[in-house]
């Protein structure tokens, strides 16, 4: 927003205003600084000194508008151009999602399935702009109900499309005038998804599915997971599910899960490793995904391997396998067995059990089991620093500290637990506590109130922000997942894709084992994601990584742009420099943007941002 001197000065001036002029107009902001300096010094440090370092405050309103007409007016003395509002993309680029465009992928050559994959370098160079909402599009419905009830006009399936599908999808969902509406109880199963749930806890030996927790299940891994229903139940047992679905121009799995507030993520069983680290997942969960697993010489099989923890469980849905699996059993002498069955071997799982269509195995404990299998090589060095590689015919994780079986975990990380990380437990726990601080000073600025002519002053009472309109929360550099944790001990109704920016210290490994959703990736390229599907974006430091990366602050904020639904918020904390620089880019792009001093003494500063509801 610009200051009421800088709309003056450009009403006064049509064109840019001379040097000497510029001079003079800075030669007097100094002195007026210098005034309010020395005129309201004692005022403000009374009123800092009363209030709790640790709580962020706002700006003084007379105090932030001369600073602001100092740095615009500088901006113009250095020969910077007037700011122009970037303009909306087309209405072809409602759903867009780059690094996907498979016309341009088979143009290049790219075939055998792999035109489907990520390739962000054919996605460069495309010209700025803003994604736009459909026509149709409606601020979610406030969690839970916005669990079960969407608005269709959020996500790209016609009504034909709805005809036309499968039994399986018009079990899971009913489509009524302007909304789709889910039912809890049905899903992808013959049953519905809390039998299918309970299934599985009897096959690997639980009395019920609320043992999870306590049989070491406290993260899975949702291939192919339809409409999220089966993670959406695991939510509610407090496991962490997170679906990842192959992109789909219309009627998306991701599209619709995170919609539903579940969490969700793009990525391929197609030529590259899913951006994990090795040892990754408690539970792999494959219900009628379409993944032929026994192709490709076993390389999806290894790759599940690769993100299965010791002791993990891969749950197998398939009317195929069972079909062949009669096959084998049928035949004289058990002579004959499935590809399948014959690589899980190979692979030293076991294979605890087969109901109907569902097959359970688990991976080994023993790391030794896979030096007798000669025909699968160990990888060569760890694998954590892994980003869309091409999938690799070896075994991972074996020599890594991090190879402990998911039956002897319990409960939170502790010292030792953290110390594998090779992290400073101290460290840890004191990033803990300032994110327990930091969490309810965010909380109370997630309101337009910070936008307005008369901002909170210290001593009044924090405005009631909107704790239901916030479901999908990423934090862009998550560091340990100190925010992920302070938001669970305050039971916010959140969960958090942890993002750990690649170049960045590799945490991810200790966040996924802490229980909680995270990946990594690449700020200079777009995240594997649809459009307006989150609901808050917060990052601490990221803008100083992105300027050490040499990547475009802009493109950044584009991208976030991209991914945040209208009246979504932003939070991004910095160095002075960097915030506002990102700042001025935030009035390009349309934001409600407003700097925050934390008051502690340092150059640290807040920048709190709104997207606005605009059609066009």
């Amino acid at each position: 927003m610009r200051s009421p001197l800088f709309t003056k000065l450009s009403i006064l001036f049509r064109r840019r205003p001379s040097v000497s002029w510029l001079v003079l107009c800075l030669v007097s902001v100094f002195g007026l600084i210098a005034l309010l300096e020395s005129s309201y010094s004692s005022t403000f440090d009374s009123v800092a000194s009363s209030t709790n370092p640790d709580v962020h405050t706002s700006y003084r309103k007379l105090k932030k508008l001369v600073r602001n007409d100092y740095l615009e007016l500088n901006s113009l003395s250095v020969g910077a151009n007037w700011i122009k509002d970037i303009g909306f993309c087309g209405k072809e680029r409602e759903n867009y999602v780059p690094c996907y465009n498979v016309s341009a992928n088979t143009l290049t050559g790219l075939k055998d399935g792999e035109e489907f994959d990520r390739h962000c370098e054919l996605s460069r160079g495309q010209p700025h702009c803003l994604v736009r909402p459909p026509k149709d599009y409606k601020i979610p419905l406030t969690w839970p109900a916005g669990r079960d009830i969407i608005w269709s006009g959020n996500v790209r399936l016609t009504k034909d499309q709805f005809l036309s599908s499968g039994s399986m999808t018009k079990r899971l969902m009913l489509l009524e005038e302007n909304q789709i509406a889910f039912h809890s109880d049905d899903g992808m199963m013959v049953d519905s998804v809390k039998d299918h749930s309970h299934l599985i806890a009897e096959m690997i030996g639980l009395g019920s599915d609320a043992e999870f927790l306590q049989a070491g299940v406290r993260t899975v891994l949702d291939i192919g997971c339809g409409f999220g229903s089966f993670g959406g139940h695991l939510l509610s047992l407090k496991l962490m599910a997170l679906c990842v679905a192959e992109y789909e121009s219309s009627g998306s799995q991701v599209q619709f899960a995170l919609e539903r507030g579940l969490p969700a993520v793009i990525g391929n069983f197609i030529s590259k490793q899913l951006p994990f680290p090795s040892l990754s997942y408690d539970m792999v969960h494959c219900a009628q995904c379409g993944i032929i697993w026994d192709s490709k010489d076993g390389l999806f099989l290894i790759e599940i391997d690769r993100v299965l923890k010791p002791g993990g469980y891969f749950i197998l849905t398939s009317p195929t396998t069972r079909q062949q699996q009669d096959s084998s059993t049928s035949a004289k002498k058990g002579s004959m067995s499935t590809p399948l069955e014959e690589f899980s071997k190979k692979l030293c799982w076991s294979l605890l059990g087969q109901q109907e269509e569902t097959f359970i195995w688990q991976k080994t404990v023993n790391s030794q089991c896979y030096s007798s299998q000669l025909s699968i090589p160990i990888c060569k060095g760890e694998d954590m620093q892994l980003y869309y590689q091409p999938l690799a015919h070896c075994i991972s994780g074996t020599s890594s500290n991090r190879w402990v079986p998911i039956h002897d975990r319990s409960g939170p990380l502790n010292s030792t637990d953290i110390e594998i990380h090779e992290v400073d437990p101290d460290d840890f726990f004191e990033n803990s506590g300032f994110w327990k601080s930091a969490l309810r000073s965010y909380w109370s600025l997630l309101s337009p109130l910070i936008f307005s002519d008369h901002p909170k002053r210290p001593g009044e009472e924090d405005p009631l922000p909107p704790y239901n309109m916030v479901r999908n929360v990423m934090d862009m550099n998550a560091h340990y997942g100190g925010l992920n944790a302070a938001m669970l001990e305050a039971s916010k109704s959140v969960w958090v894709m942890n993002v750990v920016p690649l170049g960045a210290r590799n945490t991810l490994p200790l966040i996924l084992d802490r229980g909680f959703a995270g990946i990594l990736h690449n700020w200079c390229e777009p995240f594997p994601t649809y459009p307006r599907t989150y609901d808050m974006l917060h990052a601490n430091g990221l803008l100083s990584h992105i300027d050490s990366q040499d990547c475009s602050t802009l493109e950044l904020l584009l991208e976030m742009d991209r991914i945040l639904r209208p009246e979504g918020w932003i939070i991004l904390s910095d160095t002075l420099g960097p915030i506002e620089k990102a700042r001025m880019l935030a009035t390009q792009i349309r934001w409600e943007a407003r700097v925050i001093d934390l008051q502690n003494g340092s150059d640290q500063r807040l920048l709190v941002c709104q997207k606005p509801f605009t059609r066009k």
